[in-house]
């Protein structure tokens, strides 16, 4: 609307997370393109097709309805100008309904799903916990100025982190990964740290130094 704000204002803080949401995304994009689409063997990787096709035709959308949604937070309440689209609750609800095309695939799971796996995958997550920021960002904003972002934003944003959840998983599955699921501390064991691993390899740092 032409007024001026700090850099340190709440409203600059989620437009600029609401970008980061989006680089994140498109790393994840990258990470999807760099996967190899043939086996040692010569032969292709079909699910690497379906990943790319999935993942490109989702993020073809999604990321610019990111930067919808980063026009919208530089906008005071009742400041949004005639003519300019907006999310709708529709946005909102194809998440929710490729989510669940997604599940159909995957077993339920049984542990806390802890981030890591293949670069695709730990991308996923890195792009699920920023989005995740950004909702919390966006909940102060509504609390701190009067009606500041529409409650179809904060739908949108929370249904986008665990959208990002469920790709990774989905993603992990097509890619025949072992998910890297959380212990409860009572089954890890004794916590005896790496120490003793690095002692070990010191013993045997003369058998590998010409390999």
């Amino acid at each position: 609307d032409g007024s001026r704000r700090s850099k340190a204002d709440l409203r600059m803080e989620a437009v600029g997370t609401c970008d980061e949401v989006n680089v994140a995304l498109g790393l994840v994009r990258a990470a999807s393109d760099a996967l190899p689409s043939q086996h040692a063997d010569g032969g292709n990787r079909a699910n690497v097709a379906r990943i790319n096709a999935v993942v490109t035709a989702a993020l073809d959308r999604i990321q610019s309805e990111l930067f919808d949604l980063g026009a919208e937070l530089a906008t005071t309440p009742g400041q949004v100008p005639e003519g300019m689209a907006v999310l709708s609750d529709a946005h909102a609800d194809l998440l929710l309904t490729e989510m669940d095309g997604m599940l159909e695939e995957l077993a339920p799971l049984t542990s806390f799903v802890l981030p890591g796996g293949s670069d695709l995958v730990a991308r996923v997550h890195q792009a699920r916990v920023v989005t995740r920021r950004l909702e919390r960002l966006a909940v102060r904003l509504r609390n701190e100025e009067d009606e500041g972002v529409r409650p179809t934003v904060l739908v949108y944003l929370n249904r986008l982190s665990d959208w990002c959840f469920v790709l990774g998983r989905w993603c992990a599955h097509r890619l025949g990964e072992d998910e890297v699921l959380w212990l409860p501390l009572a089954h890890r064991g004794p916590e005896d740290g790496i120490g003793g691993m690095l002692a070990r390899q010191r013993e045997h740092d003369s058998d590998v130094e010409g390999l």
